[in-house]
């Protein structure tokens, strides 16, 4: 299997091609812009079993030249961080909505199996105390340029199976944890805190509420997805693991040996989404997935592990991504 994975120095998609050489037989070649985000130690141990292309989405004559050659598109780049939506969306409507946009042309033109990765983020959000979850059918409601412009490329991608009949499918994920994600990020943001003697941040009251799922489970219910998952349809991946930031602090404190209070409050973000919550019915009962990861205690002292055992990986991104928050602050001290 010929198997293009846009996006595959990043967090989720650099761990997908680990998973996919590990339990998959697939000639692989990776498509990525090698933006900050991106990070080809992500690859290590890897490189020499795929192929490697810089370059971007956004790219319509590379990514047509890529897609030709493929029996399988999975399309996990993305830019994806709120905060940097917010300083500036112009990236995020270029490569989440014109980069879709070419993918989609391509697999148009040379017939590969398509699956999209978006976020549940285009739901909006529910209320703390509403019993409701998100599901197949709940109404889009983005708030940010990130969630607006996923939106987006979903829409497309359902407009293309239904105009032309590509062979696509569509997930929706809560939010991911686990190795190799950018410490820009809220949990490996508070564990590299702690290993570097850095006081931990909490934005405003904590009480946001998210779904957490391990990437591992995430790609595995791609994988799912694409094996069994019915053309056109769209798939929610979530763990049942809703947590409110608060909580997931003073965990990520306990397991490290540190004092659950030794943190700080900052400042909230414009437009922070009160809580998510993923319906997975759907993904499990058709398809058969489960999570492996069944508590998010087990999942976040693996994920501890792995940055206490990694710093090579992190330490060049630690003081750049610090450096950045202070200086957002100094220009916007609300």
């Amino acid at each position: 299997m010929r198997v293009l994975i846009t996006g595959g120095a990043g967090f989720i998609g650099s761990n997908f091609i680990h998973y996919t050489l590990k339990h998959r037989d697939a000639d692989v070649t990776v498509l990525d812009a090698m933006t900050y985000a991106g990070n080809r130690a992500s690859l290590s141990g890897v490189e020499d079993q795929i192929n490697f292309v810089e370059g971007s989405v956004t790219d319509a004559e590379l990514v047509d030249k890529l897609v030709k050659e493929m029996d399988v598109v999975v399309h996990f780049a993305a830019e994806s961080h709120n905060d940097n939506s917010l300083l500036g969306p112009k990236p995020f409507i270029d490569t989440n909505i014109s980069g879709t946009f070419n993918l989609l042309e391509a697999v148009r033109a040379h017939g590969a199996r398509f699956h999209h990765v978006s976020t549940d983020e285009v739901y909006g959000d529910l209320a703390l105390d509403d019993p409701a979850k998100f599901t197949e059918h709940t109404p889009y409601a983005p708030s940010s340029p990130y969630s607006a412009s996923k939106a987006a490329s979903d829409h497309l991608v359902r407009a293309w199976v239904r105009s032309f009949g590509i062979p696509a499918t569509l997930s929706n994920c809560s939010n991911n944890y686990g190795p190799r994600q950018h410490v820009e990020k809220f949990i490996p943001r508070q564990i590299t805190n702690i290993l570097t003697g850095q006081t931990c941040k909490l934005y405003g009251d904590g009480l946001n509420v998210r779904d957490w799922i391990h990437v591992d489970d995430h790609n595995d219910a791609v994988w799912a997805i694409i094996d069994k998952g019915r053309i056109g349809e769209t798939y929610l991946i979530g763990a049942d693991g809703e947590v409110n930031n608060h909580d997931v602090l003073q965990l990520i404190l306990e397991l490290m040996g540190k004092d659950k209070d030794d943190y700080e409050h900052v400042t909230d973000r414009a437009g922070h989404d009160r809580r998510y919550a993923i319906d997975a019915s759907k993904l499990e009962s058709e398809l058969g997935w489960k999570p492996k990861y069944t508590t998010f205690r087990e999942g976040l002292a693996q994920t501890i592990d792995w940055y206490r055992d990694n710093e090579d990986w992190w330490k060049p991104m630690k003081d750049e991504t610090e450096a950045k928050y202070a200086y957002q602050k100094r220009i916007d001290p609300k």
